[in-house]
């Protein structure tokens, strides 16, 4: 019995990754193929006649994500702090080539076409400025502390990376930088004062963006009352909104969802919410939140766990993906329901993009490689301890480790 218990509990030593963080991405991949299959039908037979047009794709992102996954793992973390420069250089680049030959898709410039394959440079730079920022963090950390030039040194970047964003235009990918950055400052205990002199100035812009933007306006208004304008402004919101209704408690049934039949636009990207919620109902809504939030705590906890180790990069790079993960969810979640404006942002790991689960499948695969490295971190220092501990303290020892 015992043997069982720590085949499936596990400690630092006996398991050397989190296997419950693996069965949580696996479940949200599988979720996504099933919900990608049901609300890309529609649009398949549109384009192609072919209705698993999306759902053969989907399945190659997934299986290339799984790819990338077990190569991640076996990589280093500290090879991932040394070429941090030229992660950052090349993400740079890529916002600097979308902008000269990227392809236009509904007005935006956002894709860089090789072939078959469509790049979204965008999703890359967001795991590019976590990876800069915790570099930053373990060189200048008492600096970020100890003074407000050290806290605005890293906003430079931001701005640069910002601006490129928004010359796609993409404001959601913007927003999504500015709060991991900002989260990962106030995790690395910078002065207050600074937060919210900077908060104020970021806030100021990114109402001056709304304003000076009708497209932007539309959607803010559209946003505050929906049912002013539904079949306008508020056409995506009104219809996704309309989904939830739909679905009740227990939803009308997987593959039963009308709003997929070209009523919704995006079902199977920015709204796939919305066709999970009328097909699976509150139930199925609620599964989802529930792994997606256990994906977060994951992070998290596998970042706190890596500072408590003095793995400063490691850790700030987990938490980093961590608010990542946390924001880009309630996002795409908030918006499909109606709780915040629509930012075209995708649900990770279940709506279709390639470049976003791609992104995504690199991250998990680096929170893999940190807590396996944290691990090994603990065991070393377990190992080290005077061995003439009795049994009970060692037991104590054990437990509170694998807590």
């Amino acid at each position: 019995m015992n043997r069982l218990k720590k085949r499936f509990k596990g400690t630092p030593i006996d398991q050397p990754y989190d296997r419950q963080l693996l069965v949580i991405v696996f479940a949200l991949m599988s979720i996504g193929l099933v919900i990608v299959a049901s609300a890309s039908m529609p649009e398949g037979i549109a384009m192609s006649d072919d209705p698993f047009r999306f759902l053969k794709r989907h399945l190659v992102y997934v299986v290339i994500c799984l790819g990338f996954i077990g190569a991640v793992v076996c990589v280093p973390i500290k090879r991932w702090y040394t070429q941090q420069g030229l992660i950052l250089f090349l993400a740079f680049v890529g916002l600097i080539a979308v902008l000269v030959i990227g392809t236009e898709v509904n007005g935006s410039h956002r894709w860089l076409r090789f072939g078959i394959l469509n790049v979204q440079p965008s999703e890359f730079s967001k795991l590019a400025i976590i990876l800069f920022l915790a570099s930053y963090l373990v060189r200048r950390q008492e600096e970020v502390v100890d003074t407000i030039k050290g806290f605005i040194k890293p906003l430079v970047i931001l701005s640069v990376f910002a601006f490129l964003l928004m010359l796609q235009p993409d404001l959601g990918s913007t927003v999504v930088i500015v709060v991991v950055m900002m989260g990962m400052l106030f995790i690395a205990d910078a002065k207050l004062i600074s937060f919210i002199g900077i908060g104020i100035s970021l806030l100021a812009v990114i109402v001056a963006l709304i304003v000076t933007s009708p497209y932007r306006m539309a959607r803010v208004f559209g946003f505050l009352d929906p049912w002013a304008d539904p079949f306008g402004r508020s056409y995506q919101l009104t219809q996704s909104l309309m989904a939830f209704g739909r679905g009740g408690w227990i939803g009308q049934g997987l593959g039963n969802s009308v709003q997929k039949l070209e009523y919704l636009p995006e079902a199977h990207t920015d709204f796939i919410m919305a066709i999970l919620a009328e097909e699976l109902g509150f139930i199925g809504v609620t599964t989802v939140i529930v792994l997606e939030f256990i994906l977060v705590y994951k992070a998290f906890s596998i970042g706190r766990k890596a500072l408590q180790q003095s793995l400063i990069f490691p850790g700030y790079v987990a938490v980093g993906i961590a608010i990542w993960f946390a924001f880009q969810t309630a996002v795409n979640i908030g918006a499909a329901s109606g709780i915040a404006p629509t930012k075209g942002l995708t649900l990770p790991l279940v709506s279709y993009g390639g470049s976003s689960m791609l992104a995504i499948a690199l991250a998990i695969g680096m929170l893999l490689r940190i807590d396996f490295e944290t691990r090994q971190a603990s065991a070393q220092v377990r190992l080290m301890r005077p061995k003439h501990r009795s049994k009970r303290t060692a037991k104590k020892e054990v437990k509170n480790e694998a807590k």
